[in-house]
């Protein structure tokens, strides 16, 4: 292809050069008949020798496209001697198909594009969310369960994205706090995250909570004494948005049973 378009750009500039050879010479209009007939023949001269390369050109580029069609053949010929070799999709029952290396494609796109994504989290936000990383781990092993996996296409591409994940993995660096008094430091989970030295950020609270469930049964009683976990900061995952969800859903239905209480006494 390289050495096609180099073709063509040759000729376009020796046809250039040669029509502003003529086009510097005496005005048509100042031409005897003579020389008008010499250079209608230059002209013509031109015109036989250019359409004599573009028909070369377009005997190249039929060439070229049997050629590409023929690579294509060998290439598909290839590819579905592999998939005989691979026998039955265990998913479908099936022998292996174009659609199913398609499909397989698809998915390691979507491992892949998470593992991207994760790249650019920090250590505390990857420690936070370590069971997303365990979940695409689970993802790509069962991917590579899959005789498709074995395929060139996708074998070193699959060995790169088992590594990436990997590095993904981060130790939780975990702190302790000591729950004060009420009376004398306001220590309540919403309190505490609000700490400058915790999160700095009251909303957070739910993290606290989760990281030490095994303590905290109710979120709105907390004990001087305890000692609580303090997980990394980041955002809150979606298992500690779904307790928050789940808190503030009974929180609402024990206010209404209560208003209803009050009214009906």
């Amino acid at each position: 292809m390289k050495k096609f378009l180099k073709l063509v750009g040759i000729i376009g500039c020796f046809a250039l050069i040669n029509l502003n050879f003529l086009w510097a010479q005496k005005p048509d209009e100042e031409l005897t008949k003579e020389e008008a007939a010499k250079r209608i023949a230059e002209f013509q001269s031109i015109v036989n020798d250019l359409q004599s390369k573009v028909q070369a050109l377009d005997n190249d580029i039929d060439r070229l496209k049997k050629e590409l069609d023929e690579t294509n053949k060998k290439l598909q010929d290839c590819l579905d001697g592999y998939l005989g070799l691979l026998g039955v999709n265990p998913e479908t029952g099936q022998p292996f198909t174009k659609d199913d290396v398609e499909k397989f494609k698809q998915r390691i796109g979507t491992i892949e594009g998470k593992v991207r994504e994760m790249q650019r989290l920090s250590d505390n936000e990857l420690a936070n969310r370590r069971k997303e990383v365990e979940e695409l781990e689970k993802s790509l092993n069962q991917l590579r369960m899959i005789k498709l996996a074995v395929l060139p296409e996708f074998f070193d591409k699959i060995i790169s994205l088992a590594s990436d994940i990997r590095g993904l993995y981060r130790e939780p660096t975990t702190r302790t706090y000591k729950v004060g008094t009420w009376a004398e430091d306001r220590d309540c989970l919403w309190n505490i995250a609000g700490k400058v030295e915790i999160f700095g950020d009251y909303f957070l609270w739910p993290k606290i909570w989760q990281a030490n469930a095994d303590i905290i049964k109710n979120p709105d009683l907390i004990y001087p004494g305890q000692i609580l976990q303090i997980p990394p900061a980041g955002p809150k995952t979606p298992e500690e948005i779904k307790a928050e969800r789940n808190y503030w859903r009974k929180k609402k239905e024990q206010m209404e049973e209560q208003k209803t209480k009050d009214e009906t006494q």
